[in-house]
C-alpha cells in the first residue's frame, strides 16, 4: 500500500488534506455548475470534527482503511458543499433551492428517485398533499420550468450518461428512464441534445 502522508509531522506543523474525485457525464456537469472554480470554506463546528477525524485515519494503517478514507472524504465534502450553498455568494440553481420546500422538494426528490415513472402533475401533486393547479404553479415559480419539463429534462440527462457509460441498447436505456417507446425517446433526445442517441453514443 503506497504511503498516505508525507513531512516530519512535528509539533505545530501545518497538514494538508487533498482528496479528488472524478466526475464527468450530465448528472457530473449537473453539479460542477453550481460551484465556483474555487471555493474556501473556514472549517466551522460541524466540518471541524470530521476533518480532525480524517486526519487521524489518514495516519494509521488498520483493515478496511480506504473504505474508512473514502466515506469520511465523501462525509466532509458533503459538509462544505452544504456550507458554501448558504453563503451569500453561492450561486444555487433554482432546482437546489427548491430542495428546501416542503412539498416541492418532495416532488423534487420523487422525480430523482424514480424518473422511470409514468409521472403525471396530478400523480406527483397528489404524493406531496397539494391540489394539481396549486402545485404545478408553485413548482413552476420555484424551480423554473413546469415539473414534466424539468423531469424531461433529468431524464435526459440520466439517458446521456447511460448511452456513454453504458453498452446497454438504445430501447433499454428508453425504459430505464421512464420511455416505453424507443422511438420517443429518439425524438426527445434529439430536441434536448441536438444529436440522435446513436451518434450521441458514437461521440463518447
Amino acid at each position: 500500500m503506497a504511503p498516505r502522508t508525507y513531512g516530519d509531522g512535528l509539533p505545530g506543523a501545518t497538514t494538508l488534506i487533498r482528496g479528488g474525485y472524478d466526475l464527468y457525464g450530465d448528472v457530473g456537469d449537473r453539479l460542477l455548475t453550481m460551484l465556483p472554480p474555487l471555493a474556501v470554506i473556514p472549517a466551522g463546528p460541524r466540518t471541524r470534527a470530521a476533518l480532525d477525524l480524517l486526519a487521524t485515519e489518514i495516519a494509521r494503517e488498520e483493515p478496511g482503511q480506504d473504505a474508512v478514507l473514502g466515506r469520511l472524504l465523501d462525509l466532509v465534502l458533503v459538509l462544505a458543499l452544504r456550507a458554501w450553498c448558504a453563503t451569500p455568494q453561492a450561486a444555487s440553481p433554482a432546482w437546489y433551492r427548491a430542495l428546501t420546500v416542503p412539498a416541492i422538494g418532495d416532488a423534487l426528490r420523487l422525480l430523482h428517485e424514480d424518473p422511470a415513472r409514468r409521472w403525471t402533475v396530478a400523480a406527483l401533486a397528489a404524493e406531496v398533499g397539494m391540489s394539481r393547479a396549486a402545485f404545478a404553479a408553485r413548482f413552476t415559480d420555484l424551480v423554473g420550468e413546469p415539473p414534466l419539463t424539468y423531469l424531461t429534462g433529468w431524464r435526459m440527462t440520466l439517458g446521456s450518461d447511460l448511452l456513454r457509460d453504458t453498452d446497454m441498447t438504445i430501447a433499454a436505456v428508453a425504459h430505464a428512464v421512464g420511455y416505453e417507446d424507443p422511438f420517443a425517446f429518439s425524438v426527445a433526445f434529439k430536441r434536448a441534445r441536438g444529436v440522435s442517441p446513436s451518434l450521441w453514443r458514437r461521440a463518447r
